[in-house]
Order: structure tokens, then C-alpha cells, then sequence
């Protein structure tokens, strides 16, 4: 996943390239015990400021609002800090951004963390292809004594274009990667150590030079499928998927409580926060326009996850018209083969009367501790002050 995870700029040199590289998703085996016992860390402990709100503590929202913001809009990371500035005075509880071939996040992230005072911090996501897990841990750590503790590590297999493409890595066995990742980022957190024997990672270990934190940073994941989803549940302190619809979502939350269940943990103990796009605007058809355009192209270019995904959640001929659409890298057909009905399952685009009330139902959904909103391809500064002010009504 990207910018999540995903980048999605109008269709180019990098766009054609990865959308053409084909994903696999091999599943990790799940069975056998924890290597290490599995305990909510961090701003995850229920209680704190980071622990789902009541409605009435919302303020007309079920759940708290994260912004998500593309390093590629901003010319240069300070800028990003202005936005993330921004969404503090307006009443955002986090600011994420994702990395994908361009800036490393870590500068931007460290200058939100210098320029803001409440705002939770996180990314989605980093890959275990493209830094070790030691670095990984080292990177955590570093950004939770830079924002004071208010940092969420976000991490997530990625994708075999930007692993292979750009990493010069083999995307093998993605899952059980990630898995053995976060083990050693607890490794490092718990006990100082990146020493670890597992099935893709052998380490012999140094010890960490600096003084751990009694509370490091929670491990959130990226995930769609059923059983990277179940991984999600059962290792990681928080799950943020993408472009599911809301029955979609609730499907999968059975998919996130079974693997909590494995590792005896509640579905409360973890923040759920799943990513939405979208742009609120007077002029409705133009925004329309917009969001229906960029998930269109996720669904048919951005490689299988994403339009697979949303195959399985009732959608395959549509996936499928898409799809032929970009064979001919015709993003136009494609926007045109998105029909209302499935671009108002998946995203917040209208008027700001009609974003508040779709993000609103989104986030009544049970499991659901967080909407985070990112903004569709193509937006002008003035549109995503507009769309940021609109769901500030419900912070």
C-alpha cells in the first residue's frame, strides 16, 4: 500500500512502470506460538489520548479524524510541517504520509514533530524490503523521542514494483517478512537487541545505545487480504486499510478480531484507522470528478491489491471494465467505467455537507477508532483548505 502506500498522479513514466509489474501476496503461515508475547504499547493503551471516543467527545464524529498527505504535492519538507500545522489548529488528531521512490519520510516527519505540540504522528507505510528491521527500530525510536512520544510506526509489505524496482530487492514471501519485522522491532523495543533467528531473518545482534523508552511506539499495519489482515490482529497495535466499502470493512474486522483473539488480545486494544479519499467542494461535479478519477486508476493500474479487493466486496465486473480501460492507458474510460453507485461506497466527494455526512456513517461503523482522510489526485491548495475546514466541523 502506498501514500499510502499508493501514489496516484496522473498516468506517467513511473505510474506505467509500476502498474505493470505484476504482485503476488503469498500467506504467511500463521500457526505456532508468539515468539515474544504481544502487548499493547504505546499510545495504544486504552485510556489515553489516543483511545477511541465516545460520540459526544467527538463532537458529531464516532471516531477521530487522521489526515493523510502525499510528500510528492509539497516542494519541500517544511512544507509538509505547514500543512501539518494546520490540521493541528484545525482539530486533526494525526497527520500520516506515506513513502514510496520519493522523499525519505523521516526529515518531514522530525519537522512535524518539531512544529506541532499535540498532533500524533505517523506513516503509511515503510517496508521491511526497504530498510532492515534494526533500521526500522532505529527510525521508531528516533521519531517517538523527536514528537515526545507521539509517534505510530506504520509498516506494510508494500509492493513488488517498488521492492524490486527501486530496492533492487525479490519480493519473497512478503508476509512472513513483516511478520518476522515487527518481531525484532519489539526485540529492539523490549530487550535492547536486534538478535533474532527466524525463517528470513538470522541475526546475531548489537545492543541499542540508547536508553529505551518505557512506552515505544505502537507497530500499526497496512494490510487488505484476509490472512495479512489476520497478521495485522494478532502482531501489530493498529490496522489501516484502504478503499474498502463499509461492508467490506466490517467483513474484514472479523478477519483483524480473529488474529487479536490468537494472540489473546480484544479488537478494542488496537486503533483501527482506514484510509479514505476524497475533496469536499461547492462544486460538486468537479469534485466528483476528481475522486472518481483517482480510484478508478487504483483500481486498475496501482497492480492487483487494490481492485482485487474490491472484486471481493461485490464489485468484479466493475473492477474488470476498469481494468480493460487501462490496458489501453486510457484514464478517461477509466474514470467513466466507475459508476456512482461504487464511487459513493468508496469515497467522501461532493459538497462538504455530503463529505461530513458520509465520513460520519464511516466512522459509526463498530471497530473503527479513526477515518484518515486523504485527498484525491489533481487538488488545488484552495481545494484542500476547503475540504480540511469542512471536516474540521467534526473534530
Amino acid at each position: 500500500m502506498t501514500d499510502a502506500s499508493v501514489r496516484v498522479p496522473a498516468a506517467g513514466r513511473n505510474d506505467a512502470l509500476l502498474a505493470r509489474v505484476p504482485e503476488t501476496n503469498e500467506p504467511v503461515r500463521l500457526e505456532g506460538d508468539l515468539r515474544r508475547t504481544v502487548k499493547p504499547i504505546g499510545d495504544a493503551v486504552s485510556g489515553d489520548r489516543y483511545a477511541p471516543r465516545t460520540t459526544a467527545e467527538a463532537s458529531g464524529v464516532n471516531a477521530r479524524l487522521d489526515l493523510l498527505v502525499r510528500l510528492g504535492d509539497y516542494d519541500r519538507p517544511q512544507d509538509v510541517a505547514d500543512r501539518a500545522v494546520r490540521a493541528e489548529q484545525l482539530g486533526f488528531d494525526r497527520i500520516s504520509t506515506g513513502e514510496t521512490t520519493g522523499w525519505n519520510i523521516v526529515p518531514a516527519l522530525t519537522l512535524i514533530a518539531d512544529r506541532t505540540d499535540e498532533l500524533g504522528i505517523s506513516n503509511d507505510v515503510i517496508s521491511p524490503f526497504g530498510r532492515s528491521p534494526a533500521l526500522l527500530a532505529q527510525t521508531a525510536l528516533a521519531l517517538h523521542d523527536a514528537s515526545e512520544g507521539r509517534y505510530r510506526i506504520g509498516l506494510g509489505p508494500s509492493s513488488p514494483a517498488i521492492t524490486e524496482r527501486w530496492h533492487g530487492e525479490s519480493f519473497d514471501r512478503p508476509l512472513r517478512r513483516t511478520r518476522e519485522a515487527i518481531e525484532i522491532v519489539r526485540g529492539v523495543y523490549e530487550d535492547g537487541t536486534s538478535a533474532y533467528e527466524g525463517e528470513i531473518f538470522e541475526i546475531a545482534g548489537l545492543n541499542y545505545e540508547r536508553e529505551l523508552p518505557e512506552r515505544p511506539p505502537p507497530i500499526d499495519l497496512a494490510t487488505l487480504g484476509p490472512k495479512a489482515t489476520e497478521m495485522a490482529g494478532r502482531f501489530g497495535d493498529g490496522w489501516a486499510p484502504q478503499l474498502f466499502t463499509g461492508s467490506g470493512l466490517e467483513d474484514r474486522l472479523e478477519d483483524l478480531r480473529r488474529g487479536a483473539e490468537l494472540a489473546d488480545r480484544d479488537l478494542d486494544e488496537l486503533r483501527v484507522s482506514p484510509i479514505v479519499r476524497g475533496i469536499a467542494s461547492d462544486d460538486r461535479e468537479r469534485a466528483r470528478e476528481r475522486a472518481r478519477k483517482t480510484v478508478a486508476f487504483m483500481l486498475g493500474a496501482y497492480g492487483p491489491y487494490y481492485g482485487d479487493s474490491v472484486a471481493e466486496q461485490g464489485y468484479p465486473d466493475v473492477v474488470a471494465d476498469v481494468r480493460e480501460a487501462w490496458e489501453d492507458r486510457d484514464t478517461d474510460a477509466m474514470a467513466a467505467r466507475l459508476p456512482d453507485e461504487v464511487l459513493d461506497e468508496l469515497a467522501p466527494a461532493g459538497t462538504p455537507e455530503e463529505v461530513r455526512e458520509w465520513v460520519r456513517e464511516y466512522a459509526a461503523i463498530d471497530g473503527v477508532d479513526a477515518v484518515r482522510f486523504g485527498f484525491v489526485d489533481g487538488m488545488t491548495d484552495a481545494e484542500k483548505e476547503t475540504t480540511m475546514e469542512a471536516l474540521a466541523e467534526l473534530a
